[in-house]
């Protein structure tokens, strides 16, 4: 069954909660509370069905960042609940999210993190801590202005730590304080 109009409020509360509970909160990015306090982060979510349209509304995503000043809209979560469910699959389309950088003249002025429910890096087991600093309610294509980034990259001591200490983070983590964070990742 696919998302429609009115579950849109339903995914978005969803995701501002994650974001709140586990970015937030956890320290995930400490880069994050600013924007989100300030309203300047846009929760976009996407009703596609296949990858013509996600294509679409990236690109619409992606032109509607670079158009509006930072002051008003310092990044962009677009959210996929209708497909790319299969962690593979959404890894296969970030090869098109690339090619829609390149095409728009994007690189180096906007880059895209991912998150996804499944997440799993190169060489981990599906369970391994580190998956978890990746891990959202729903496939999310986070579009970053690349000179805000290295801007509070600059200003931050050792940045470099900061995947470190979220691993650890999640290590030390017994499981029932995984799954009360990610119940989604264990349905």
């Amino acid at each position: 069954m696919s998302l429609v109009n009115d579950d849109k409020k339903v995914v978005e509360a969803e995701i501002r909660r994650w974001l709140e509970q586990v970015v937030v909160d956890l320290g995930l990015c400490p880069f994050a509370a600013k924007p989100l306090q300030d309203e300047r982060v846009s929760i976009d979510v996407s009703l596609a069905q296949n990858p013509e349209d996600l294509a679409s509304d990236l690109h619409l995503a992606l032109c509607r960042l670079e158009e509006t000043p930072v002051a008003t809209l310092e990044t962009s979560l677009l959210v996929v609940p209708n497909m790319l469910g299969d962690f593979y699959d959404y890894n296969d389309f970030l090869d098109i999210a690339d090619a829609i950088l390149l095409e728009g003249d994007w690189e180096g002025e906007i880059q895209i993190a991912s998150f996804h429910p499944q997440y799993q890096f190169a060489g981990t087991n599906k369970n391994d801590a580190e998956n978890f600093t990746n891990r959202a309610p729903y496939p999310i294509f986070h579009l970053l202005r690349e000179a805000s980034l290295e801007a509070v990259l600059a200003a931050y001591p050792n940045p470099d730590a900061i995947p470190e200490r979220n691993i650890e983070l999640f290590q030390g983590m017994d499981k029932a304080a995984i799954k009360a964070l990610f119940p989604y990742c264990f349905r």
